[in-house]
């Protein structure tokens, strides 16, 4: 592929000139994706079924059913505002009931597949969703709980309907394409996500109209370097806001196709995934760490990428090791995005800035970041603190607007002009972050604080480690010590001389303090569903192991 200039020509003056103005009425359904469906033939989504069959859908015929979807929401009752739980794999139908939702100003409310009924529950419990959308294969799990979920009244199913379920496509076909701009409000909401919090339930990220989408622009111009002739691919569930980040609004706000293949029900064969590139004209890509950290141990080389320009990671820092590895095999740097549920993308690796390796990069246009302590004070370059987002005087365009219906947690996570993203960092004198970890990670060793990252970043250079994760473990002596468990890469067994050779090694690349004292090898390692790793649950698994 050739290459070709970035998005961005000049980070500063970028960052000084950018400005994204919010209007009073926006619909990003009509106003944004309907301006690329005047093209009947431009391709909007790409879309590869379990058995590897492709289906092209054009802007103009997903406008078309995604207007039927929001027909069909009017036709059962359902009114602007009304909470739509929608937990699908990757279906092409996912895409067009999102937009759907979006036209009839009904609110969203994405799950994975993956949530048990007792997580089902408490989603419909909490956010009051009147609709429910799902596949044959995990209506039961929303059977079992509905006697506890009052306010849902319709459930509809991609797929052969059961016993009070309504079939999707049949509901489509009576419904009408026929349909005008709402006229909603900007500030109306619009999407719920749920976040996978390491305390408590699960809050609700609420998202307005306007912001959430538009402030993709900044996600997918600078970042993604979309634009409209690309193919672009997110590995991601539906159920997390990477996909509503990487696989819906930016790229279609830069007018990109969406590439997505709907391997659900298999174990991600990275082989597999990597055949892909071959097979389809791919030319920008998004995965998540873990994916990358498997992609670099097959033998790269062997594949072809003829059309691949531009590639990016996100969830968690990637390690800079992984970084050089898949350069070496696919031509292809891993520029590095940083956000949340809660926001667009905030900081980054650009194309047009310098790569310092271990580094999250710079603000992302539109943000001003800062470290700060505790009393929302920022704290001098190089010192350590909570990375924070300034949202006085003005929020920046992509930040929610709350928890929705938590005015405690929306209020503790704001101190004075900051809003608290619950991440330790530094930020170096040119402005670039260093991530140390989430604040519960910190692990705090004789007086030293170590973030896990640092230590992650240095087993995994080690030929013989594939994955790891580090917490910090309870010990009389030095209130807590390094602990670290780890998967090793194929052809490599654990022994008592491999566990001392990896902790030389990590006080050889990092300071001595900080080399794991215990090392555990074990088969995987526990993540959430959108592939980090659960560092929450190895400390649990530690305490629960003290007790005994």
């Amino acid at each position: 592929m050739h290459s070709v200039p970035p998005n961005m020509a000049d980070y500063a003056e970028t960052c000084r000139t950018f400005r994204l103005e919010v209007p009073a009425r926006f619909n990003w359904a009509f106003d944004t994706f309907d301006s690329w469906a005047q093209d009947p033939a431009k391709l909007a989504l790409l879309w590869v079924s379990p058995d590897g069959q492709p289906r092209r859908f054009t802007f103009r015929e997903l406008a078309d059913r995604s207007r039927r979807f929001a027909n069909l929401l009017r036709g059962l009752g359902v009114v602007p505002g009304e909470r739509v739980f929608i937990m699908l794999p990757r279906v092409y139908q996912w895409w067009e009931i999102v937009l759907g939702c979006l036209r009839a100003s009904t609110v969203s409310v994405p799950g994975t597949t993956l949530l048990t009924t007792k997580d089902i529950q408490y989603r419909l419990g909490v956010s009051e969703a009147s609709v429910v959308i799902t596949d044959e294969e995990n209506a039961w799990k929303v059977d079992q709980v509905l006697g506890d979920c009052p306010s849902v009244k319709h459930r509809i199913v991609v797929g052969r309907a059961g016993r009070g379920w309504q079939e999707h496509e049949p509901l489509m076909a009576k419904a009408s394409a026929e349909m005008v701009h709402p006229g909603n409000s900007s500030q109306d909401p619009m999407m719920i996500y749920f976040t996978s919090g390491t305390t408590g339930f699960p809050k609700m990220v609420l998202h307005t109209h306007a912001s959430y989408p538009l402030g993709h622009i900044i996600t997918g111009k600078f970042w993604l370097d979309n634009r409209p002739e690309d193919l672009h691919w997110t590995i991601s569930d539906t159920g997390w806001a990477q996909a509503a980040w990487t696989c819906f609004f930016a790229p279609w706000n830069a007018g990109a196709a969406l590439f997505v293949w709907d391997a659900r029900g298999k174990k991600f064969e990275p082989a597999a995934a990597l055949e892909m590139f071959e097979r389809f004209p791919i030319t920008t890509f998004f995965a998540p760490p873990t994916a990358y950290r498997m992609f670099v141990l097959e033998p790269l080389r062997k594949y072809k990428f003829p059309t691949l320009r531009h590639c990016v990671g996100a969830g968690e820092a990637v390690n800079p090791e992984v970084i050089e590895a898949w350069k070496e095999g696919t031509g292809h740097h891993i520029y590095e995005g940083y956000g949340q549920t809660e926001s667009v993308l905030v900081a980054g690796t650009f194309r047009t800035t310098q790569w310092k390796p271990g580094s999250m990069g710079p603000a992302a246009p539109g943000h001003t970041l800062g470290i700060v302590d505790e009393e929302g004070r920022e704290l001098p370059r190089g010192e350590e603190g909570d990375l924070a987002i300034k949202v006085v005087p003005a929020r920046p365009v992509g930040m929610f607007k709350e928890y929705w219906k938590n005015p405690e947690a929306t209020a503790k996570c704001h101190r004075g002009e900051w809003y608290i993203t619950g991440d330790r960092a530094s930020m170096d004198r040119d402005g670039y972050l260093w991530f140390v970890g989430r604040t519960d990670d910190v692990i705090n060793s004789a007086s030293y604080r170590i973030g896990p990252f640092e230590v992650e970043s240095a087993l995994v250079e080690h030929p013989a480690v594939a994955e790891a994760a580090v917490v910090g473990k309870a010990d009389a002596m030095r209130g807590e010590i390094v602990k670290a468990f780890v998967v090793l890469a194929p052809g490599h067994a654990p022994s008592e001389a491999l566990v001392a050779e990896l902790q030389e090694h990590v006080k050889t690349v990092t300071a001595p303090y900080k080399y794991p004292r215990e090392v555990e090898f074990v088969p995987d390692l526990p993540k959430t569903i959108s592939g980090k790793i659960r560092r929450t649950e190895l400390r649990a698994l530690e305490r629960e192991r003290a007790k005994r």
